[in-house]
This record gives C-alpha cells, structure tokens and sequence, in this order.
C-alpha cells in the first residue's frame, strides 16, 4: 500500500477513535494519554503548553512561541519538551468537522531510560546548542501506527495495562529517532542545554513576582551568562525577562477570573508595583484592559471548549 494511502487510512481510524473516546476534561483511561475534540475556531488564548507529543487527526491549529509561529494539521505532530506560556488556536474547526487532537505527555525519565538503553549508533549524532522547545513535522506512518495502537486499547481493557507501557515506549522511540529526535532527547540528558533551560524556567515560574538578575538564575543552572541567553532564546524565543513577564500576565489572567474587581491587586501580587504599567502591559497582551478581559474570562470559564498544544 502506498505510503499517502496507508498515512489516510491510519488519520481515519484515529478520527474515529478519537471520537469516541473523547471526555470533556481531556483524560484517558491511559495515564498520559490526552484527547481534544473542538468544533469552533475560537480566538487566540494563552495556555501553558506541557511537555507533550501533540497529533492532528483532523483540523489545523497555529500556536505562537514568542516571535514564532507553529503551523500543523492533519498527519502533523508538534513536541514541546519545555512547558512554555504560549497562545494557540485551531484555524480550521467547525461542527461538522471538528478539530481533533491526540496528546501523550513527555516523561523525562522515559526517555532517559530508552536512551541509556539504545545501542550505539541507533541514535543520530548530537547537534550543537539547544534545540527549540517546541518543533512540529510530518507523522511518518510508523508514528501514525503506533499512536492508533495506543488509542485502540481504550476498547481493551483486558490488555491496556500490559500493552499500552509497551506502545508508549514504541511512540517515544520513534520521536527520538525522528526528525525531531533533537529535540526530544533533549529532554532526557541531566547536563543538555535544554535540561538546564527547563530547570530556569521553573525556577522562573515558581518565583514570577519577584526581580530577579539574569547572571544569578544563570549561576543557578550552572552556565555562563552568554551561554544561558543564547540557550534560553533559543529554547522559549524570548529573553529571561520577557518570558517573566509572560508568566506575571498568565498568571495576573487567571486572578482576574475570580478577583474582577481588584485589577490593582492583582497587579501587585503578580509583581506589578506601577498600576499603569500593569494595565498597559496587559491590554498589550491580550488586546483588552484586565476589568474587561476578566469579565470576558469568567464568561468563558463557564462554558470550556477542549483545547490541547
């Protein structure tokens, strides 16, 4: 069978599986393993992207990292091996043809372990620096294969927990040897630029309101200062300092949705002593001022669509 063929035939099947397993929280009766259904192209929304293989079955999505711009549908993966504040959207979603999405979690110590298990000259030679946190392809069947396999044990209760540590091995070698391996591996070497990039971008997300000096957080990880900006950018596209903000402003978001009425409060609590700087930097963000983006949230919340990186 040729390959476009078998590529259509395997999308269609996991359409179809996606379906029917669908929950309105995303989860699975596989731990990891996450599904979306949306049926309308909604605005752009900031999320947190998780450390997670993203599969389109049906649909398209753009998902903005900084300054870049990601672009994937149908038979296209993305990885992100960094959990990033980004903003996404599916572009082509509607009641008829709703967009759908399949999500396994990246487990760092998974792919350590397949990695220290692989024989030398299975994996493709280490590049230079760090890789993006987020990378999107083309699914080559085997991919697409072993993903169906998976979401067909949803229907198999009597096998799932035997075959499903089994097949999840098999998706995570063929993204580690894949076009996007770099990427990946990454995730599972202690001293890689990307390890020491995720270890600032939690240190960063645990302490969003307070200053901090760039050199210290780079001390922190164990680089030089040149080494972690040049890694730092190249894993999340934005500086230390812009990503901060980024978090203050996702964070100062979800406040909002319960505290409407304490914009400066919430401000301050976010790390934001200059209420007008706060509000400047917020409508900026996200194209309103925090009282009416907050009431606009709170309506949202009350009627949640399903959204996966």
């Amino acid at each position: 069978m040729p390959e476009e063929t078998r590529t259509e035939a395997l999308l269609e099947e996991l359409r179809a599986l996606l379906e029917r397993h669908v929950r309105p929280d995303l989860t699975t009766a596989v731990e990891g393993v996450l599904i979306s259904r949306v049926d309308r192209a909604d605005p752009p929304e900031p999320s947190m992207s998780g450390t997670v293989l993203a599969v389109i079955a049906q649909g398209a999505k753009h998902l903005a990292l900084g300054e870049r711009v990601f672009a994937y549908g149908a038979g296209q993966y993305l990885v992100a091996s960094v959990d990033l504040p980004v903003t996404g959207h599916f572009t082509r979603a509607d009641r008829d043809h709703p967009a759908l999405g399949f999500g396994l979690t990246l487990d760092p110590s998974a792919v350590a372990e397949l990695l220290l298990g692989a024989a030398p000259g299975d994996l493709p030679r280490a590049t230079q620096g760090a890789p993006s946190g987020i990378a999107v392809s083309d699914a080559p069947v085997a991919l697409l294969d072993a993903v169906v396999r998976l979401v067909r044990l949803l229907d198999e209760p009597r096998d799932r927990a035997v075959l499903a540590p089994l097949v999840k091995r098999e998706i995570l070698w063929r993204l580690i040897t894949g076009e996007q391996g770099a990427t990946v591996r990454q995730l599972g070497l202690p001293d890689s630029g990307l390890s020491h990039v995720s270890r600032a971008v939690a240190w960063i997300r645990e302490h969003y309101a307070e200053p901090f000096r760039v050199a210290d957080v780079a001390r922190r990880c164990g680089m030089s200062v040149s080494a972690f900006h040049r890694n730092f950018q190249a894993v999340t596209a934005m500086s230390p300092i812009q990503f901060q903000k980024q978090i203050r402003l996702q964070e100062a978001r979800l406040l909002l949705a319960t505290r409407p009425g304490d914009v400066t409060g919430v401000g301050q609590r976010v790390g934001y002593d200059n209420p007008s700087q706060f509000s400047r930097e917020y409508r900026r963000r996200f194209g309103a001022p925090p009282s009416r983006d907050a009431a606009r949230l709170r309506e949202a919340v009350r009627s949640p669509a399903g959204v996966l990186t």
